[in-house]
C-alpha cells in the first residue's frame, strides 16, 4: 500500500497533510469540499505515511467516513443532503451578490456535476 519509492513518501505526506488542512478549512468555509479532500489526504497518507494513515482512519470523525468510501463507495444519506444544501445556500448568496452570469453559469454547472456524482454514491 505505500510508495515503493521511499523518496516519494515525503511528497505524499506533504499533499495529504495539504489536502487534511484545507479540508479541515471546507468546515467552515462551504466552497471547500471537505469530504472528497479528507478522502484524499488518506489516499495520500497510504502512499507515504503510516502513522498519519493509521491516525486518519482511526479518527472519530473522520474514520468511518474513509471506511465508507473505500469498502463501498458510500457517502452517508445526510452528508450527501448536507453538502447538496451547502451547494444550493453558496449558489444563491452568489446570485444575490450580482456575480457576473458567466460566473453563475459555471458555478452551477460544477455544482450541478458535484451534486449528482454525490447523490449517485450509495447510501452508507
Amino acid at each position: 500500500m505505500y510508495s515503493s519509492h521511499a523518496s516519494l513518501r515525503p511528497i505524499w505526506t506533504l499533499a495529504g497533510l495539504l489536502a487534511l488542512g484545507v479540508g479541515i478549512v471546507g468546515i467552515f468555509l462551504p466552497v471547500l469540499p471537505t469530504t472528497p479532500l479528507v478522502l484524499l489526504a488518506a489516499f495520500c497518507f497510504s502512499k507515504g505515511s503510516p502513522m498519519l494513515r493509521r491516525w486518519i482512519i482511526r479518527h472519530r470523525t473522520f474514520g468511518p467516513m474513509i471506511a465508507d468510501w473505500e469498502a463501498t463507495g458510500a457517502i452517508p444519506r445526510m452528508i450527501k443532503y448536507t453538502a447538496c444544501g451547502v451547494m444550493s445556500v453558496t449558489f444563491l448568496i452568489c446570485l444575490a451578490m450580482g456575480l457576473p452570469v458567466w460566473v453563475l453559469v459555471a458555478q452551477g454547472t460544477l455544482m450541478l456535476v458535484g451534486a449528482a456524482y454525490v447523490l449517485t454514491r450509495p447510501d452508507r
